[in-house]
Order: structure tokens, then C-alpha cells, then sequence
């Protein structure tokens, strides 16, 4: 009985230790994927789980069939292909389409591992201006074809989008109290428009700026991203705007042939991409 009650004890300690390794386990969830079937061919999805508001709020559309017999409405070569406009189920040809929704949106979800690869699932929004808060569409989305781009290209994304913070470094510091003289020196060359003065000063304080914009969180592409954007290509101005959940799995040759339909001025394509039926399948 002893001994009985002792192997009994091990199993049940083994068994929460096990139990609590899964737990700790990041993203330790099985994969959901997802299968939209065309009238030009089927192209597979992976959910990232990472993103689980945006990937439970699609799987909850496909299960409720909300997708079947939508258009891809919004085609771009060398950039994405995009549907879920519930309105395109019985659109007339030629008229606009993008404009419908479910009435709700989505919390951004943003995850530098997740970015806009070729192949890339992610969900179309509302623009800053109207949507400060970058927050996703409730159902239309987009499947990312892009194009490749240099490294040379990288960086020049990188510097356009680190240009408002390092505006902001350059501002504050310039109000410090202790900097007047200097704000003065500024204002006067700007006054001016003594540009070799301008640009003389800008060198004397711009190491005390680089210092500063080291420390102050800002925008950059690491190495896997740049890897997958100059070989296989994507939309890498996108990152950090728009949320990624998922990826092409199976089926790019079919979203490359939806890219290259030809399209009306507000890129809808002529000759309409039905999505017959989308469903959860097994990997």
C-alpha cells in the first residue's frame, strides 16, 4: 500500500509539473487555420496566436459563414489584395466597394514579430486621422503581395518614420532653460536663412541628440524583418500601423493571379474575385 501510495503521489507531481511547464509555454495554443476557397483557387491561412483579439474575432466571422460569397473588392499588384466588405456580396459591377463594416472595431494588436512579409494576413482600417488609436476593422482585411525591397530602401523607411520623434528629441531639448542662448542662435540664423550657420550649429548639438534618441523608443527593423523584406518582399511601410495575424500558407500562386487582374479606378478588379466559402480546417 505504501509503496502504491508513494508511485501514486510521484504520477500526480510529475503530471502538475508538466502541466505547469504548458502553461508557462509561450503561444503554446495550437494554431487555427483557415481555408478561402475562390472562383480562382483556395489560399490557406495560419492565425498567429499572439494577436488572439484579432484571430477570435475572425474565426467567430468565418464560423458564422460572414465571408462567404464576399469579393476581394480592392486589388493592388505589388502590394496586397484585400476583401470583407459585406456589402460586396450583391454589389453591382463597377461600383465602389470598402466602405461597409460590422459596426465595431478591434483593439490594435501590434507585434514586431508579426509584420508584412509576403504573404502576410492583416486587417484593413480606418486612417490616423479619424483613428488615432490605429484600431482594426471589424471584418475587412488583407493578404500582402508586395514586392522586394534593398537594404538601402530599409533604411530610408526607417529614418521616414523615426523623423517625428526625432523632431520631438530636437524641440524639447531646445526649450530646455539651460539651451536659450542656443534657441536664440537658432531663431536668429533661421530669420536670416543663414543655412550655413544653421547647419554648422545643427553639427555642433546633434551628438547630445543622437544620445538622447538612443535611449527614447523608436522605430526599427531587425534583422529577420529585413532578411524577409529583401529577399521575398512585402509592404514593410505598413509595420506598426496595421495589425498582422496570420499568413499564406498555401496558395501565393493564387494571390499573385488576383494581383495581377486588371482593376477599375478604384481598384476593384473587372471581373469580380468571389470568396465562395471560408472555413476552419486542419493543418
Amino acid at each position: 500500500m505504501r509503496k502504491n501510495n508513494f508511485l501514486t503521489l510521484f504520477c500526480i507531481t510529475i503530471s502538475v509539473l508538466i502541466a505547469s511547464c504548458n502553461l508557462l509555454r509561450p503561444n503554446s495554443k495550437k494554431n487555427t487555420f483557415v481555408l478561402i476557397q475562390t472562383n480562382m483557387g483556395n489560399i490557406k491561412l495560419k492565425l498567429y496566436n499572439g494577436t488572439p483579439k484579432t484571430r477570435d474575432n475572425f474565426i467567430k466571422l468565418v464560423k458564422s459563414h460572414f465571408y462567404d460569397s464576399t469579393l476581394f473588392h480592392r486589388v493592388i499588384q505589388s502590394f496586397m489584395i484585400q476583401g470583407g466588405d459585406p456589402s460586396s456580396k450583391k454589389a453591382k459591377q463597377g461600383v465602389e466597394l470598402g466602405n461597409a463594416d460590422v459596426g465595431y472595431t478591434i483593439p490594435a494588436e501590434f507585434n514586431q514579430a508579426y509584420f508584412h512579409k509576403r504573404g502576410a494576413l492583416a486587417m484593413a482600417r480606418e486612417s490616423d486621422d479619424v483613428n488615432p488609436t490605429k484600431a482594426s476593422s471589424g471584418c475587412q482585411f488583407y493578404i500582402v503581395q508586395g514586392r522586394i525591397f534593398s537594404n538601402s530602401d530599409i533604411d530610408q523607411l526607417q529614418a521616414k518614420r523615426n523623423q517625428p520623434i526625432k523632431r520631438k528629441i530636437f524641440s524639447d531639448f531646445i526649450r530646455k532653460p539651460e539651451n536659450e542662448n542656443l534657441k536664440e542662435e537658432f531663431m536668429l540664423y533661421e530669420q536670416e536663412n543663414n543655412i550655413d550657420s544653421l547647419k554648422l550649429l545643427t553639427q555642433k548639438v546633434q551628438p547630445q541628440l543622437d544620445s538622447i534618441f538612443k535611449i527614447t523608443p523608436h522605430y526599427e527593423y531587425d534583422a529577420e524583418q529585413r532578411k524577409a523584406y529583401t529577399t521575398i518582399g512585402g509592404a514593410p511601410h505598413l509595420d506598426g500601423n496595421y495589425t498582422v495575424f496570420g499568413e499564406v500558407v498555401e496558395g501565393m500562386d493564387v494571390v499573385d493571379k488576383i494581383a495581377a487582374l486588371p482593376v477599375d479606378a478604384n481598384s476593384r478588379p473587372i471581373t469580380d474575385v468571389r470568396i465562395l466559402k471560408v472555413t476552419i480546417v486542419k493543418k
